[in-house]
């Protein structure tokens, strides 16, 4: 069972996404992407610090070695554990579209074996020429797939076998066979088509029993679902309209993590959703996978 969900930080965030947990440190990073910051909360006191990189950050992930691994608008990058001390220097590795000025990084993580997988998209939200992309720990980068409208959610199964993506505007998830030691994914297949009345599929997370939960950008909810059957088996009403991502964490990994954002929304929809934009938690009785590290 999960509880209501609790506004933790009124944040108002523009775009705010890709919550990630630091086991280490007890924090939680997330991004608001148009405005250019990496947040770090920390639920001990209720602080939420951020910093500016000067342009989109897509999505970060923290690193073994410490340090962060981020898709900015553009770059591949990382940044060393000296950031936690305010002394940010970015590392550039690479631009895997230069020939895409028009595209940006949207939604990424890490895979269990310390790849960074990260997806692009239009930034107008009108071409399909986002693709997901595989950074490999030294460095090298593989296209995974090719033709997106919005590159988004990205999630593996608790024994690592299948991985789930979603490109948002397909109001779909899909479930592919995945190889751990390549990072090589195959055999795609539809596991949840949304009914366009709970809004529209952004990002996801998964738990130790297999089942996936899916943020509802438009749909003011967030969403719990079998991904082998294709049932909704939970829906849990929130008081933001757009929701857009989630992240298990805490000590015992049962706390749901949820930002949410106010882009593009209308007088009259922040009239009645007014805690849009900002970050929320749920306590649940289940315990969800990790937010795996970086290993380059």
């Amino acid at each position: 069972m999960s509880s209501a969900p609790e506004l933790i930080l009124e944040a108002r965030a523009e775009l705010g996404e890709g919550p990630a947990w630091e086991p280490l440190t007890g924090s939680l990073y997330w991004v608001d992407i148009h405005a250019g910051r990496l947040h770090i909360y920390n639920p001990e006191d209720g602080s939420d610090r951020s910093i500016s990189f000067g342009e989109y950050l897509g999505c970060a992930a923290p690193r073994r070695s410490g340090g962060l691994v981020l898709g900015l608008r553009s770059d591949f990058a990382t940044i060393d554990s000296a950031f936690a001390a305010g002394d940010v220097k970015v590392r550039a590795i690479v631009n895997p579209e230069p020939h895409l000025p028009g595209n940006r990084f949207n939604d990424g993580k890490c895979d269990p074996a310390g790849r960074f997988l990260a997806g692009s998209m239009d930034n107008a939200e009108i071409e399909p020429s986002g693709s997901l992309y595989s950074l490999s720990t030294d460095g090298q980068v593989t296209t995974l797939l090719t033709g997106m409208r919005i590159a988004n959610g990205l999630a593996w199964s608790p024994d690592y076998h299948t991985f789930y993506f979603i490109d948002t505007p397909t109001r779909t998830v899909m479930a592919y066979d995945y190889d751990l030691a390549t990072g090589a994914i195959a055999n795609p297949r539809l596991a949840i088509s949304v009914p366009p009345a709970l809004g529209w599929p952004d990002g996801m997370t998964s738990d130790l029993q297999g089942q996936i939960w899916v943020a509802m950008w438009g749909g003011a909810k967030l969403t719990r679902w079998n991904p082998v059957t294709g049932q909704l088996l939970e829906t849990i009403p929130f008081p933001a309209l757009n929701v857009s991502s989630c992240a298990f964490g805490g000590p015992d990994m049962t706390d749901l993590y949820v930002t949410s954002a106010r882009k593009e929304m209308q007088a009259g929809q922040l009239a009645k959703y007014p805690l849009s934009g900002g970050l929320f938690r749920i306590r649940t009785d289940i315990q969800g996978l990790p937010t795996f590290p970086f290993g380059g």
